[in-house]
């Protein structure tokens, strides 16, 4: 029987009720990201390095525009990260030219789209080399309780949020969630698509394991048998014990708790630790034996997400948050610890 999940579920929050209304995106400049990519071009070798500041353009679309204009195939073009169309983004791109000769970069127009800086580095640039991605965003709203919304943005400083995949995984209205319905219920589908599915499908069961932790509030707490992360990095361990020092690593947000991105093999981890991962694989079984069947590797994912270098202020019933964010994680999931209307 094929999996069958009507909507995404509004996952569990940690630190409360929503704590006013409020609204994203009014224009493009309310939601800004630039990408911190954690290296310096170095100024030679056969790919040009450019930094590229777009709005209301995705990722894609401009790397195949970058392509374009360099004559090169599209799998010559590189970016760290996919951002969001709707907003103002900085991010790098890297097209391989060997001999750096016959496109002029300066010379280049497409609507929403500057480069505002050239350079050169040794290889391309890969999925996920970015260390972290900056936020500033503003929300609007109305009847604003400055003092509420300071001291739950002062618990999230403090505390991190759930490291939930945001909703934008899941496709506008979660329609990302139907491509794992037929794929799953053996439909073909083409490569870009399956790949959406699979991990549309591994994300799902994610946050159920991290819902589950956090209705039981153990989500930034060490379980028994727990694998933890240590920040910034895929590095896991299992201590040898859960004594004053690993506490104190939990609390200064060093290190945290994992869950399963489900796949082949047997949860990573013992004890109590794992019996979130297969409590939810045992409620969507056909998730779980899908992922398994397409043949992932089982891996683990930090349970919560720091949110660094964070700062606001209120103006005209308006809200501007400033935060940084590891790669790979979603700052609607921030948002919607504060925000009844994301």
């Amino acid at each position: 029987m094929p999996p069958v999940i009507s909507g995404l579920p509004d996952w569990q929050r940690a630190h409360g009720d929503p704590v006013f209304q409020g609204f994203i995106k009014q224009t493009p400049s309310d939601f800004q990201v630039t990408e911190l990519l954690g290296f310096s071009p170095s100024g030679d070798g056969e790919h040009d390095f450019l930094w590229v500041e777009k709005a209301g353009a995705n990722t894609v679309w401009v790397a195949r525009a970058l392509a374009e204009h360099a004559k090169v195939a599209d799998r010559d073009v590189g970016y760290a990260g996919l951002k969001d169309r709707h907003a103002v983004t900085r991010q790098w791109f890297s097209v391989r030219r060997p001999s750096g000769e016959g496109t002029d970069w300066r010379n280049y127009q497409q609507t929403g789209v500057r480069i505002l800086e050239i350079s050169r580095n040794q290889r391309k640039l890969k999925r996920g080399a970015n260390r972290a991605n900056r936020f500033r965003i503003v929300v609007s709203g109305t009847q604003v309780d400055c003092d509420a919304v300071t001291e739950r943005l002062q618990v999230i400083r403090d505390k991190g949020v759930p490291n939930y995949f945001g909703e934008q995984r899941f496709g506008r209205d979660g329609g990302n969630l139907q491509l794992v319905t037929e794929l799953f219920s053996g439909k073909r589908l083409k490569r870009d698509k399956r790949s959406i599915a699979l991990s549309s499908a591994r994300s799902f069961l994610f946050n159920e394991i991290l819902q589950a932790r956090v209705i039981d509030n153990n989500w930034a707490k060490a379980l028994p048998g727990e694998l933890l992360n240590l920040d910034g990095t895929g590095s896991v361990f299992v201590p040898e014990a859960l004594d004053e020092e690993i506490e104190l690593r939990l609390q200064s947000l060093d290190v945290h708790p994992t869950g399963a991105l489900w796949g082949r093999g047997d949860p990573a981890g013992a004890g109590k630790a794992i019996e979130y991962d297969r409590a939810a694989a045992a409620k969507s079984p056909e998730l779980a034996t899908g992922l398994e069947k397409f043949g992932l590797s089982q891996s683990r994912r930090a349970l919560r997400l720091p949110v660094r270098e964070m700062k606001w202020e209120f103006a005209d019933e308006r809200l501007t948050l400033e935060f940084d964010l590891s790669s790979g994680s979603f700052a609607t999931v921030v948002l919607r610890e504060i925000l009844g209307n994301e």
